[in-house]
């Protein structure tokens, strides 16, 4: 993914005030509806769980029922302090032009459809996979990410679940959509490399403060000589998630939304939609019986529509899709809270 491709036109007439753009997206039709169906969620959710959330989540299994339910709107909240952060700290730089990096409309249309039938495929190939080779279902998350699991992956599942990630939704979509667009249009090259420095270590510092803070078992919490091994938890996941979340999502897919529909709000929501359909299947998911499946699919929503959300406006504000994959992805959550359950998968002491 070399970086010597030709600049794409800019958008230099980004220098809205930020109350102006805070009426727009509270008086977005799409933004309204997510708030009705995140409370429409809530309510589900309570009336379904009676109390009790039956996910493999040894993480946040002890916390009391409400904590629980709260969490994933604290978390939202904590992101649109972060997109507010990112809009100021991006606001003197000239944005680019998302909408030039895309195909004409018609073709912008024909490739999105294409590359979300592509994903489903590549999804459902993974459910049937990773139990044909004797593991649990292949996700953009491995078993136990994040929340930890009670049974942990085995080593060769979880590079058996990095390569094939990598291979169908990193390397394949890469290399085809390559043939045809620079690595600037697909938001792969820097326009501004000290800003983007900036954000990243603006949006890391405060990112990993608050996952710090929210998940007790962490990586400071490892022996020095295990706390090394966050290396081998940076590749596992950057091959296996963050790569491709990045190629998929917000390299091909997030210059198709802003050019069909030609609003940076509506483009924020589809990629945060997109990065929750693809996780559809966590390793905390249940499908025994209708209760869990519906729990399970609210969740799933619940917990990853804001932080899609969030890599979305670090892409459209930057035009770089590497600025939310190590401000916002492989450090915070991955290493930091991740390395634990690399530790025990490979048996580290």
């Amino acid at each position: 993914m070399d970086v010597n491709d030709k600049s794409q036109p800019m958008n230099t007439s980004a220098a809205q005030s930020l109350s102006s753009v805070l009426r727009a997206v509270a008086s977005h039709r799409g933004v309204q509806t997510a708030v009705a169906l995140w409370v429409t969620g809530y309510i589900v959710v309570l009336w379904v769980a009676r109390g009790s959330l039956p996910f493999d989540r040894p993480a946040v299994a002890q916390l009391p029922f409400a904590v629980q339910m709260a969490a994933p709107t604290v978390a939202l909240i904590e992101i649109f302090v972060l997109m507010v952060l990112t809009f100021l700290l991006t606001r003197k730089r000239a944005i680019p032009d998302m909408a030039a990096r895309a195909p004409e409309r018609r073709i912008a249309l024909r490739e999105t459809i294409l590359v979300l039938a592509y994903a489903t495929l590549g999804q459902v190939g993974g459910w049937i996979v990773g139990p044909a080779l004797g593991y649990r279902p292949f996700s953009f998350h491995i078993a136990g990410s994040v929340f930890d699991c009670t049974v942990a992956p085995e080593c060769a599942e979880v590079w058996l679940w990095a390569l094939y990630n990598f291979l169908v939704f990193a390397v394949a979509p890469y290399l085809y959509f390559r043939r045809r667009y620079t690595n600037t249009e697909l938001n792969l090259r820097s326009a501004n490399r000290r800003n983007d420095a900036l954000l990243i270590f603006v949006v890391l510092a405060i990112e990993s403060a608050f996952e710090l803070a929210a998940f007790d078992k962490n990586i400071f919490r490892l022996s020095p000589h295990q706390i090394l091994f966050g290396a081998l938890t940076f590749v596992i996941f950057f091959v296996g998630t963050v790569l491709p979340t990045m190629v998929l999502i917000y390299a091909i897919l997030l210059p198709r939304y802003f050019k069909l529909t030609g609003s940076a709000i509506s483009t924020v929501l589809l990629g945060g939609l997109t990065y929750a359909a693809m996780h559809l299947v966590e390793g905390w998911s249940l499908f025994d019986s209708l209760p869990d499946t519906v729990l399970s699919l609210i969740f799933v929503l619940l917990q990853y529509f804001g932080p899609g959300m969030m890599k979305s406006v670090l892409t459209l504000r930057t035009g770089n899709a590497w600025v939310h994959a190590f401000s916002y992805h492989i450090v915070a959550p991955h290493v930091i809270v991740d390395t634990p359950l690399v530790v025990k998968i490979f048996r580290i002491a």
